[in-house]
């Protein structure tokens, strides 16, 4: 490449070592998440843990991705981004899935339906819903308290249906305006040794609390996947729940985001693949329902919970890493470039109606 090309080009902004760190832990109890659901059934300090974790991590894996989107305003480039990143990629997948399920269920007459996201998919929907509609939230003076009106509105209505998953769309909606609203010192604020200290204390509490309701309380609670009502509640109880909810989610993040590290560690790198991660693990995690991996009896003692727990760390560990990336890159980022039309050269003389007429004064002088 010749020397005068290579100094045109623009320096790339510099990764954030803290939130790779922040994004690859949290693709990680993802997928923990996943995978000690079957272990729920029968040991309560496990369904403590589930518990705790799924009471935020999602909330924050939506707060990271608001945060990201601040700068997103409709251009072009932008738009094409979102259609390469998220729309393509939806596409692809919730066909694989449904591919994927007729196959190890034998079910060739399972519906595919684009309009009803399966799995984990229904977080590409979300984030492209909320994604597009970034600019109306940075218009708005008060945007979080507007969206948690939403996420209530959601709690409340039976009849919201699952086309497009509006149900969680909606509910998590708050989380990632928020994220649209934070800068990077609300995050500095949680990187010190105070915050940290504080921070320890409310998980274990947060812990304790989860198993002491672990008998009784049901995790569809944290799912959003419909209505209070579906969890036998009535319907104002959704007026209550959700700021609750949303509350613990927020002060379980911070104390998440508190014990993050700031400087590069060896997993810093595998932040850029956490999509490569969510969107790869749902086939394991399938597998082992449809196969009943976990008859073993083993897999529910202490150590095979542990032995779970490994499996599912070095299982998504892996799929972020840079030969699945340059295997799924295709699919997961696509470039596309025969899809979009070419942006005008900026150094192609503009037509005579978008000339300033200050500038026709001075040419026809």
């Amino acid at each position: 490449m010749p020397h005068e090309d290579v100094a045109r080009e623009p320096a790339r902004p510099r990764r954030d070592a803290y939130f790779d760190n922040a994004k690859y832990l949290t693709i990680v109890l993802v997928a923990c998440g996943h995978a000690w659901e079957p272990l729920t059934y029968g040991s309560r300090a496990a369904t403590a843990v589930y518990l705790t974790v799924y009471a935020f991590h999602m909330p924050a894996f939506a707060l990271v991705s608001g945060y990201f989107s601040r700068s997103f305003d409709m251009a072009p480039g932008r738009l094409r981004r979102l259609l390469t990143g998220v729309v393509v990629p939806y596409l692809v997948f919730e066909t694989a899935y449904t591919l994927f399920y007729r196959w190890a269920q034998d079910d060739p007459g399972y519906p595919l339906s684009l309009l009803d996201p399966w799995y984990v998919m229904w977080f590409l929907v979300a984030l492209f819903i909320w994604r597009i509609t970034t600019p109306v939230w940075l218009a708005l003076r008060h945007p979080v308290p507007i969206a948690l009106g939403f996420a209530v509105l959601a709690a409340v209505s039976p009849d919201l249906g699952g086309d497009l998953a509006l149900q969680r769309v909606l509910s998590f909606l708050p989380y990632f305006v928020l994220g649209l609203t934070l800068r990077a010192e609300h995050f500095q604020r949680l990187r010190t040794r105070r915050a940290r200290l504080v921070a320890l204390p409310a998980a274990v509490a947060a812990l304790g609390v989860a198993y002491w309701v672990a008998p009784w309380f049901d995790a569809g609670w944290l799912y959003h996947r419909g209505s209070v009502t579906g969890q036998g509640a009535p319907r104002w109880a959704g007026v209550l729940t959700t700021p609750a909810l949303f509350a613990l989610a927020l002060l379980l993040t911070a104390c998440f985001l508190a014990w993050v590290p700031g400087r590069r560690t060896w997993f810093t790198v595998l932040g850029a693949g956490t999509m490569y991660g969510y969107l790869l693990h749902g086939f394991l995690i399938k597998s082992s329902r449809f196969w009943d991996w976990y008859d073993h009896p083993w897999l529910h003692t202490p150590l095979g919970e542990l032995a779970v727990t490994a499996i599912a760390v070095t299982g998504i560990t892996l799929l972020c890493t840079g030969p699945v990336r340059a295997v799924f890159r295709f699919v997961v980022e696509p470039r596309m470039d025969w899809a979009f039309a070419r942006p005008p050269r900026t150094d192609e003389p503009q037509p005579a109606s978008q000339v300033r007429p200050d500038a026709r004064a001075q040419e026809s002088r």
